[in-house]
């Protein structure tokens, strides 16, 4: 740690306050008597290997936002969505791995989301497993609801429309 004022390595830790998971500490400088305040985060150590093969840190944040949206306007509960993302998350940190495929963590997502809601789990499905056309999005819809997926629908009624005369 570099003093701001004088460049001085040499400082003392006055206060010290933790907030969520941040630390505020408050410093003076040994050399000009100058205080300046750190902050110290604590560093992810998982990576997350997209599908690109880029590599970002894990952000529980995201991993919110994105089982937010899947749930909004459901029946589902600030606390369901916490708990969901926390067990998502507990997971993936258990595993001890440095790096782990966004893939791995899509699908505790939908196994999570398969058992709250079904609806929310199509919205997830529908982004995360990147559905080319409606005929996949049905197998899916057919898969979580138990039924085969070589089953075919019943043919949609067509409503002939005739001229008023």
């Amino acid at each position: 740690m570099i003093c701001p004022h004088c460049g001085s390595k040499q400082h003392k830790v006055i206060d010290t306050r933790e907030a969520g998971d941040t630390i505020r500490r408050r410093r003076q400088c040994r050399s000009c008597g100058q205080r300046f305040t750190t902050y110290e985060h604590v560093a992810p150590s998982l990576l997350v290997i997209k599908r690109d093969g880029r590599r970002e840190p894990f952000d529980r944040q995201k991993l919110l936002t994105g089982i937010r949206i899947a749930a909004a306007k459901r029946p589902i509960s600030s606390n369901t969505i916490e708990s969901i993302a926390q067990h998502v998350e507990d997971t993936v940190l258990g595993m001890g791995r440095a790096e782990i495929k966004s893939e791995i963590i899509g699908n505790l997502v939908l196994d999570e989301l398969a058992h709250v809601d079904q609806v929310a789990y199509i919205r997830f499905a529908s982004v995360y497993l990147d559905f080319n056309d409606l005929a996949e999005i049905r197998a899916e819809i057919d898969r979580l609801m138990g039924r085969p997926v070589s089953e075919k629908p019943a043919p949609a009624r067509v409503l002939s429309v005739q001229p008023i005369p």
